[in-house]
């Protein structure tokens, strides 16, 4: 999607948007707890905000830096234009650019096969986090660990 605007925001300034998008998906739409989306990572990750060429904010995704990748959420009507991708080719490129030789997710496991396409292996045993499916993904950066 050529039109996006894709930016790396302040959590601060920005928390607000943030939050209403990740509550639109993960507690609104999946039923996560409410008290599990706010986390004390948030503060420290690096955070991007996509949003329309109308302004109107469309997906969301962090990294930690530790290299895990998190929280990426795109609002439902906006699914299918490739923003997730963009989302999670901008987070690695910010890995990559800090210097972290691999980076790593938790994937939802109906979303695992999304993550395959971008090159992320799975590794260890399905597990439960906020009553959903998870499994561990990793990916290279492409840089020399």
């Amino acid at each position: 999607m050529t039109d996006l605007d894709i930016r790396p925001v302040d959590w601060h300034t920005s928390r607000r948007i943030l939050l209403s998008i990740r509550f639109e998906v993960f507690v609104q739409e999946q039923g996560v707890p409410a008290s599990l989306e706010e986390d004390a990572h948030d503060p420290l990750a690096f955070h991007l905000l996509a949003r329309m060429p109308t302004g109107e904010p469309a997906a969301t995704g962090r990294l930690l830096p530790d290299g895990h990748i998190g929280r990426i959420a795109v609002r439902a009507p906006l699914r299918g234009r490739g923003i997730g991708s963009a989302l999670l080719g901008r987070l690695i490129a910010q890995a990559r650019g800090i210097g972290l030789p691999r980076v790593f997710l938790d994937a939802q496991c109906s979303a695992a096969s999304f993550y395959q396409r971008h090159g992320f292996v799975a590794e260890g045993e399905v597990f439960q986090d906020a009553g959903i499916a998870h499994r561990r993904m990793w990916k290279t950066t492409g840089l020399a660990a």
